[in-house]
């Protein structure tokens, strides 16, 4: 798998691209700001492209904005963005382009450092995924316990849906919550019904039901 990175530190930029080789990912190139970003995926079609959120000139949300552009004219390119904090506005900017195209991440940098977890995370986004930090996650359901779809669901389907959130198979959530294939199934059902998500592909509903977290 190729990627392309955007981080404007070049001590955490030179870690990443290291951390990244020793998985076995492919760093095409790695640049330090978002207009150099843009540039290199334009010539080098990455499968994948990671990010920070405040790149140069501004240290805002350049690094997000050139994510959503990159998101708009190459859709098949799947996005990690990183961020030092916990930052709502930009989980919605990101899963709201889920729906459509799969493949986003977000994750705070604390979590980037464990090789494993990294790889994981792009390996899961680079499959169409979507990968949302447990820091996010929990802020997303403080942010919406008053939501009436989110506030019926149990704590069983809030775990559940921590884990899909994630970018967890149903595998993988059964091992994490210890529970058979059938009773995830059952949860998972459950959730996109309290959440009044109409039947459609797995994977479009999975999105879906994060994406519920995210609306005002």
């Amino acid at each position: 798998m190729t990627v392309v990175l955007a981080e404007d530190s070049v001590l955490l930029r030179e870690g990443l691209v290291r951390l990244l080789g020793e998985s076995g990912f492919e760093v095409l190139t790695a640049v330090g700001s978002a207009e150099e970003l843009l540039l290199a995926v334009e010539q080098c079609s990455p499968h994948l492209v990671l990010t920070d959120v405040r790149m140069p000139p501004g240290h805002s949300d350049e690094g997000l904005r050139a994510a959503l552009e990159i998101r708009q004219n190459w859709p098949a390119i799947g996005i990690l963005v990183l961020s030092q904090y916990v930052e709502l506005s930009y989980a919605r900017d990101l899963l709201s382009t889920a729906a459509s195209s799969g493949g986003i991440g977000y994750l705070l940098k604390d979590r980037v450092t464990d090789v494993d977890e990294l790889a994981d995370a792009v390996n899961r986004i680079h499959s169409g995924g979507t990968v949302l930090d447990p820091e996010v996650i929990a802020a997303l359901f403080n942010n919406n316990r008053s939501r009436s779809g989110v506030e019926a669901l149990t704590e069983r389907e809030r775990q559940v849906m921590a884990l899909i959130a994630e970018g967890r198979s149903n595998a993988a959530i059964g091992q994490h919550l210890t529970l058979s294939a059938g009773a995830v199934e059952k949860h998972i059902s459950s959730i996109f019904s309290k959440l009044d998500l109409p039947p459609s592909s797995e994977d479009h509903r999975r999105v879906l039901a994060v994406l519920s977290w995210l609306r005002q």
